[in-house]
Order: structure tokens, then C-alpha cells, then sequence
């Protein structure tokens, strides 16, 4: 018998043996703790096995035409992202980390001629992806997957050249795992453990995407979320980075990079825990006070989460984008100018105000926000990452008449991001209006033309207006794209 054989045998025994004095003692050991467990919060069965063989299934399987359809909105408008905040602050140091690690050349670093690992690209297109505040949201778990999903799946179709339909499949699974996630923690539940619930879901996203493009097996897809599972992580200490360099990390591509490297290892031939989600420490019960298991596989198949977060059709922090609606409005109903308004009260729910109130960055600022939509009319991509117009003295002037109330009573399940504005003006009178639902939301969706028309904003100044357009027609025909890698190089590449 080898050393190391006799190494392990003698671990185990010791093991062994331990549990059997701490049985004696009458303490409880390791099964005894897990029957407590199961006793305050029973465990679903086989929870990671059902997911693992969906997920084997998905990159096979037709999707319903409306799930088609929002699935090519949220790739476009998420490629818009990539590509606008690919010269921002942090796409700049992304740029700059990943080009300074080389790596072997399998995927591109979108619209640079850099070529470099599936694991590096990830990385740097998650975090182009939520430069700025430009990405879709979920409204109910506060998830952002398309800024991870989409470039895990870039970077893996683009190593394994694999198909348009291929493609599109593996981000409307990653937009599953990553939204039920969330929900099987409780999505109120992670933040009020002072953790992220962007950055904690986009690593299992990631992994959906990038396991169905690896085409692993159902073993193997068992593997990959257990790998994920130990890369989870996010804390909600991102509201404090004033150059939003460290929060498209969190959210974008610290979760892409995750996902990607955890099927790739599997895919090379590592093997790992089968049965993370339900087993004994299983990561929903470490996370959470709150699990609820089977929301991982409720409504697989028949609910797809890609047809439910907002496309927000201003480039400003989600929680910003009703209350600018309401205010924009009100504006046109009643003739609102800078000159007629004596105030300006803002209610949103608690959780939301505390995120845009008075931050350092002018997309995330409400009172500058609003201030910019009265005096304009509208707020553009360049108004809203402005920091000269943010010290404009007429803009200052009005930010002193914005006021901001955090209202519990907002807080609710089916308009987690509502927004109320009361505008008093100067003759005395008032009036309010209330956004339920923001623009691009699935209760008051926006059409291809507003994506088509919101993406050409985004990329024009960067691509080009030809590449532009070649980008809209291809993602809204991507059945017919045989290697995602023609697509890459030929319109996304230097």
C-alpha cells in the first residue's frame, strides 16, 4: 500500500473515530446536525440533479417565439453595454489588466484587438458590460445577468465556435440560474446579510451559460455548479465605489469569469461535489436563513426569466428609472421649466433611495438626474456620465430644489421599483404623478425599435454606424449565425 493510501485510510479512521467520541459524548455529530436541519427547514429532494439534467436538456430544446424574441432584446441590448462601456474608466482597466496577462487565444476582448483566454475575455467583457449603468435588472431578486451571462457565453461559443441557436439558448439558461438563485435565497434576505445580490447571482448565471456552450454532461453540470458554488460571492459594499470600477466587477465580471472557469475545469476533467444545492452544507442553507430550495427548478421549461428583467431606456441607476419617468411626464403635461418649478419630491422605495441619493456618480444621482430631465426634457448617455454638467451652476440650482423621501409603503412585491413625484410650483399649485412600472419593464415592455434605437446610441460613437446596423440585423436573425466567431471577429473585433 502506497504512503498516500495509507495517509488517507488513516485520515478517515481518525474521522471516523472522532464522530464516534463525539456521539459518546452526547454531542451531535454530522448527521445528527443534519436531521436538526432537515427538522427547521426540510430539504427537496435531488435538487441539483434535476437542475444539472435541465440544463443538459435546455441546449437542445426549441424555445417559445416570445421567449426567442426577448432573449435577442436583452443579447443586443447587453452588447450595447459591452461596447459603449468599453472605453470607460472601467473598461479602460480592464483593458489594460487583461491585456497585460496574455493568455492563450481563444476568445476576443470586445471591440479591441486583443485575443486572449475565455477565462480573461469574460472577465473584461462582464465588466464592459456594467461600465455604467446601462445593463438590464431584474426587478425582483435586484439581479443584473445580462453584464455576466452574455459575455460568459461570448467567451465560451467563441472558444468552441459554437452557433447562433446554440448561443441564445445557453444566455436564456444563464438568465434562469441566475435570477432563481436568488430567489431560493430570498432576494431581501442577501442584502440584509450586507451581501451583493448583483455580484452573489451573476457567478451562477455565468455557469449556466458557459456549461451549455461546454456541453457537459449531466454529471459534469453537477460539478460545474458545485465549482460555482464556491466562487460565489459579493458584498453590498459596491454602493461606496465613487468610479464605479470595483462595481462592474462585482457585477459583471468577477460572475463571468466565475462561470466560465468553473466549466471550463470541469470540462478539462475535474471532478467535484454532486449534489451542492441540496446535500449536507449545501450552499442554499449557508447562504440563507431563509431557504427555498426548489425555487432552483420551480417552473423550469414553462417560466424563462430572459423575458423578465427591464431594458432600461435611460442610461441611469434602475432605481432612478421611474421617478424620471414620472417627472418627464409631468413635464410635458404641464409645461414644467427650471423657472416654473419652486420643488421637487421624489418618493421611492427605501431600499432604492438609499442606493442614488447624492452619489459622487452623475448616473447614479437622482437629484442631479432629475434636475438634467427638467431643464432638458430628457436625459442623454453623455448627460448622464457628465461630471462638467454635474457642476453646472444652473444644474446645481435646481438639484437644491429636489427632495428625496425613502417611503417603506413603496416597498412591495409587484412594483419593487416604482417611483412618486410631487412637483410644486411656483403660482402654488401641485401636481404628482405616479410610475408604477417603469419603460422596458415586462408590465410596460418597450419594442425592437426602442432597443434598435437605444443600441445605436451605445455603439455608434464607438463602432461605427455600418457595424451598428450589421450588429442589430445579426443579433435579430441569430438563428442564421453558424459560428459565433465569424460574428465576433467580423463586427465586434479591432
Amino acid at each position: 500500500m502506497s504512503r498516500m493510501a495509507k495517509d488517507g485510510l488513516t485520515r478517515r479512521r481518525v474521522l471516523k473515530t472522532a464522530g464516534s467520541l463525539v456521539v459518546a459524548a452526547g454531542l451531535p455529530g454530522p448527521a445528527a446536525a443534519g436531521r436538526r436541519q432537515a427538522t427547521s427547514a426540510p430539504a427537496s429532494g435531488d435538487v441539483t440533479g434535476r437542475l444539472a439534467r435541465y440544463m443538459v436538456a435546455a441546449r437542445d430544446r426549441d424555445l417559445p417565439p416570445d421567449v426567442v424574441r426577448e432573449a435577442k432584446h436583452r443579447i443586443l441590448d447587453t452588447i450595447g453595454a459591452i461596447v459603449s462601456g468599453a472605453h470607460m474608466k472601467p473598461g479602460e482597466a480592464a483593458i489594460t489588466f487583461v491585456r497585460g496577462q496574455g493568455g492563450t487565444p481563444e476568445a476576443t476582448v470586445l471591440t479591441t484587438n486583443i485575443r486572449t483566454s475565455a477565462i480573461n475575455a469574460a472577465l473584461a467583457n462582464g465588466m464592459f458590460g456594467h461600465a455604467d449603468e446601462t445593463d438590464d435588472f431584474e426587478p425582483v431578486t435586484k439581479a443584473h445577468p445580462g453584464c455576466a451571462v452574455v459575455p460568459a457565453a461570448f467567451a465560451l461559443a467563441e472558444r468552441e465556435g459554437r452557433s447562433g441557436t446554440e448561443f441564445l439558448r445557453a444566455v436564456t439558461l444563464g438568465y434562469d440560474l441566475c435570477c432563481r438563485f436568488l430567489m431560493a435565497l430570498g432576494p431581501d434576505h442577501v442584502r440584509a446579510t450586507h451581501r451583493s445580490a448583483e455580484g452573489t447571482s451573476a457567478t451562477f448565471g455565468a455557469v449556466g451559460a458557459a456549461a451549455s456552450l461546454a456541453r457537459l454532461n449531466e454529471e459534469q453540470m453537477r460539478y460545474a455548479l458545485s465549482y460555482a458554488a464556491q466562487q460565489v460571492s459579493g458584498l453590498w459594499s459596491w454602493v461606496r465605489d465613487n468610479e464605479h470600477i470595483e462595481k462592474a466587477f462585482d457585477f459583471g465580471g468577477m460572475g463571468a469569469r466565475n462561470g466560465v472557469t468553473a466549466a471550463l475545469m470541469v470540462q478539462s476533467g475535474f471532478t467535484g461535489v454532486r449534489e451542492v444545492l441540496d446535500g449536507e452544507h449545501n450552499m442554499i442553507d449557508a447562504m440563507s436563513r431563509e431557504p427555498r430550495p426548489e425555487e432552483m427548478v420551480a417552473g423550469l421549461g414553462t417560466r424563462f426569466f430572459v423575458t423578465e428583467t427591464a431594458i432600461k431606456t435611460f442610461s441611469v441607476g434602475y432605481p432612478i428609472q421611474a421617478p424620471l419617468d414620472a417627472l418627464l411626464t409631468l413635464r410635458r403635461q404641464h409645461g414644467l421649466t427650471a423657472d416654473n418649478v419652486e420643488r421637487i419630491v421624489a418618493r421611492l422605495p427605501e431600499d432604492g433611495a438609499n442606493i442614488v441619493n447624492g452619489r459622487a456618480m452623475p448616473d447614479v444621482n437622482i437629484q442631479y438626474i432629475l434636475a438634467v430631465g427638467l431643464l432638458d426634457g430628457t436625459v442623454t448617455f453623455t448627460d448622464s456620465h457628465s461630471f462638467e454638467k454635474l457642476k453646472d451652476p444652473r444644474v446645481m440650482a435646481v438639484m437644491k430644489r429636489v427632495e428625496l423621501v425613502g417611503d417603506r409603503a413603496l416597498v412591495v412585491p409587484d412594483a419593487p421599483r416604482s417611483g412618486h413625484v410631487e412637483v410644486t410650483l411656483r403660482d402654488g399649485r401641485r401636481v404628482s404623478h405616479f410610475t408604477r412600472h417603469a419603460p422596458g419593464t415586462k408590465e410596460n415592455p418597450v419594442d425592437a425599435a426602442a432597443i434598435n434605437a437605444k443600441v445605436r446610441d451605445l455603439m455608434t460613437p464607438v463602432i461605427g454606424a455600418p457595424r451598428t446596423e450589421e450588429v442589430i440585423r445579426t443579433v435579430h436573425a441569430i438563428e442564421q449565425v453558424k459560428d459565433v466567431r465569424e460574428f465576433v471577429r467580423s463586427l465586434l473585433g479591432a
